[in-house]
């Protein structure tokens, strides 16, 4: 049997089964830094770096406010999150070549959303290729660099064009 070690994760499921309450609340109530994985704040909504990213650049826009979907939240911040998610698209083709991207809104348990009660947009970026047997067979996901190191590139690209 093969072992793939990550022993950064043990730092999160210690810490988790501590928290109580939305993840997204708790990283808003943070400084920006790698620590919580803020990379932009707008007026209404922001930028964060997905935890458990599907690929490098794995990003969602969150509203501020705490809602369970798209309805309960007023047209300003609606738009404001699509418009985020468009300087999402155009980051990651800048930062990292990004040719193509999944984005998703999962609103609700049946749908599959992973956090409950406060709905985001995930923004995933895709290359030709990106699936391959470690994915499809080994059912493993490899990421090339750190979310440290993504943090700092993708929040930089923020930082330039704000």
């Amino acid at each position: 049997m093969r072992h793939l070690w990550s022993p950064w994760r043990m730092k999160y499921i210690e810490k988790h089964e501590k928290e109580s309450g939305c993840v997204f609340c708790r990283a808003q109530a943070k400084a920006d830094s790698a620590e919580n994985l803020i990379a932009f704040r707008g007026q209404n909504a922001y930028v964060i770096l997905n935890r458990f990213p599907y690929t490098s650049g794995h990003l969602m826009v969150i509203p501020f406010s705490h809602e369970p979907n798209l309805e309960n939240l007023d047209a300003e911040t609606r738009a404001e999150m699509m418009e985020l998610a468009s300087r999402c698209t155009t980051i990651l083709r800048k930062v990292y070549r990004t040719e193509s991207f999944n984005m998703g809104i999962n609103i609700g348990e049946a749908a599959g959303a992973g956090v409950l009660g406060h709905v985001h947009i995930h923004i995933v970026p895709r290359w030709a290729g990106d699936t391959n047997f470690m994915s499809t067979t080994g059912e493993t996901r490899v990421l090339p660099e750190s979310l440290e190191d993504t943090y700092q590139r993708v929040r930089e690209e923020f930082l330039k064009h704000k």
